[in-house]
């Protein structure tokens, strides 16, 4: 239930009916002191101006109209200009009910849409490190909940695997007469990486090296046969070391989602063609160049995006042209949404502003970047190792498991080894992610050990530990959850708070879905638990006076238990049934 949307549909069917011409936005907002309503109007007087009122006269108005519907409880003015509403406790336990018997959590499926969502995206021959982590569980956490709106969502890995780091790596491994890419199944993406490392070492210094691989590059773009054949290994080497990153990692990424920029190799040559016949890309110097006057150069010129260079060879812009292409004209995108980082921002653009000239994409189509900030150390800078390179991800998921086994083993010294491990994995990488997934992606963030795995706080185990607490009441409880039939009796005012927090679920996941922001879940999930905890120690559940109001406190602990793994589950988070 979203109880703002309700309560904003209601205030404007009466502002409606006063003046059908004016445009009106009520902003319900939850009231800072609970003392005076669970809910109020806050821009009453920017209204009553609009309609040419006295805000006072337009509350009562206003007022007056609603007060009759089941869901208010009390309404009331407020100088200068607050109309304050109180919900109906009947209401609000019908609403739990509701909530209760559905596996959805009285949350309706919406009119499905095909989205697109580009996340992930890992280098080709290298390791994936901390720099992959944001794009890769933020992206998953929106396509979780688009998938659980009822969306059809295609989960797009766009891997580089197509361009000079290529050549560099074939004429490397033609130069050393290396044949272990083909005789050795086992080669680790490590030294394959210590290979990339060298390639580009040389490749950088040797200009005859750097001629090498780039006519290596055309070649395997034309499909020479031989290229083919390395490049194809080492994909096949680096995705299936990607694989195991996303399964520690709970990701929901898979092979099949795999789509490299070499799917779009094929549909290069026509985009090049046809945007020369269409006169939005020109020769100049022998390369193939777009001129946008969206953006200007140094000279205050129009900018030229080059997507064709002179030996022939494509460049990433080309790709993601087709790559827009393809996901409208044959996926039938209506929306695709890219998790990259704020370089790759001005880029973007500039294909989607091409690719709209072009009429490969219709000027509405919903195309959003959605950006994310760095991980930095505590001395605010890139985190990295102590000789300044980037750290693994395998390596701090590692740590992350090594440092909650420690952590357990202070608290359950005599935990069996089997246990131990399998707590120790779920806590420490929950840790890593919730600790990267509560902070706002738009801004920078400081990775700190100590905060992301307390017990106190904002952090997974707190929330694991509160969904654990829940399962223990529950089970200590001579009550079989079959025999929880009537409906919650909200009386205390922490019942009410938990309440109206727990019907606060479906705003969350909505506006996550509409802006990609997964540390509200975050922040909701941790009031949530803090509700529970307050109610916990004001309200008595396993030993209540009355058999109905114990029964009754159950049923909203269990409410409370089910929204809270709802919510960890759409986050990737894996909850445990003790700790």
């Amino acid at each position: 239930m979203h109880l703002k949307k309700v309560i904003k549909k209601d205030i404007e069917n009466v502002l409606i009916k006063i003046n059908p011409i004016k445009k009106y936005n009520p902003i319900i907002i939850l009231n800072k002191k609970i003392t005076m309503g669970h809910y109020q109007l806050n821009n009453l007087i920017k209204i009553a101006t609009i309609l040419d009122l006295e805000p006072y006269e337009l509350s009562k108005i206003i007022i007056k109209n609603i007060k009759k519907k089941n869901i208010y409880k009390e309404i009331t003015f407020s100088q200068p200009g607050f109309i304050n509403i109180f919900i109906n406790h009947d209401w609000l336990s019908i609403e739990l009910e509701n909530i209760f018997i559905s596996s959805r959590l009285g949350i309706n499926r919406i009119q499905p849409k095909n989205i697109v969502v580009d996340y992930s995206s890992p280098n080709i021959a290298k390791e994936m490190h901390i720099g992959h982590l944001r794009s890769t569980i933020i992206g998953d956490v929106i396509v979780r909940i688009l998938y659980f709106l009822g969306h059809n969502v295609i989960r797009a890995n766009h891997i580089g695997d197509w361009g000079t780091q290529f050549g560099m790596l074939i004429a490397y491994l033609e130069d050393i007469k290396s044949k272990i890419v083909f005789q050795d199944d086992s080669i680790s993406l490590e030294k394959l990486e210590k290979f990339y490392c060298k390639a580009k070492k040389k490749y950088d210094s040797d200009q005859l090296f750097a001629e090498k691989s780039r006519e290596y590059v055309v070649k395997l773009q034309n499909g020479d046969k031989y290229c083919h054949k390395i490049w194809k290994k080492l994909v096949s080497i680096t995705m299936i070391e990607n694989q195991k990153i996303y399964q520690r990692l709970n990701v929901t990424l898979k092979p099949d989602d795999t789509v490299g920029e070499s799917f779009y190799n094929e549909m290069l040559p026509n985009i090049i063609t046809d945007l020369k016949n269409k006169k939005i890309a020109i020769e100049k110097n022998g390369s193939t160049i777009v001129f946008l006057k969206e953006f200007k150069n140094r000279l205050g010129e129009s900018m030229g995006v080059v997507i064709q260079k002179k030996d022939k060879g494509f460049l990433y812009s080309t790709t993601d042209i087709a790559c827009l292409k393809y996901r409208y004209q044959k996926l039938h995108a209506d929306r695709i949404i890219y998790y990259t980082d704020s370089r790759q921002h001005q880029h973007l653009i500039q294909a989607w502003i091409i690719a709209k000239k072009a009429n490969y994409i219709p000027q509405n189509l919903l195309l959003e970047h959605h950006v994310f900030g760095m991980m930095l150390s505590k001395n605010k800078r890139p985190f990295k190792t102590r000789d300044g390179n980037t750290i693994k991800l395998s390596i701090l998921l590692n740590e992350a498991i090594q440092r909650a086994v420690n952590l357990i083993k202070n608290k359950k010294p005599y935990l069996r080894k089997k246990k131990l491990i399998q707590l120790s994995e779920i806590i420490g990488i929950s840790a890593v992610k919730y600790a990267d997934l509560s902070k706002n992606r738009n801004t920078n963030y400081i990775f700190d050990w100590d905060k992301m795995l307390s017990f106190e706080g904002n952090t997974a185990p707190y929330i694991q530990y509160a969904y654990t607490r829940i399962l223990s009441i529950i089970k200590k409880s001579s009550i079989p959850i079959i025999k929880l039939k009537e409906k919650v009796i909200l009386k205390k005012e922490s019942e009410i708070n938990l309440a109206i927090k727990i019907l606060e679920f479906e705003e969350i996941v909505l506006l996550i879905a509409k802006k990609g922001t997964p540390h509200i879940m975050c922040k909701y999930l941790y009031q949530l638990a803090t509700y529970f905890s307050i109610f916990y120690e004001s309200c008595s559940i396993l030993f209540a006076k009355k058999i109905k109001i114990c029964k009754s406190r159950l049923k909203l602990s269990l409410i409370t238990a089910k929204t809270l793994k709802k919510g960890l589950n759409m986050l990737g988070i894996q909850i445990v049934t003790k700790m």
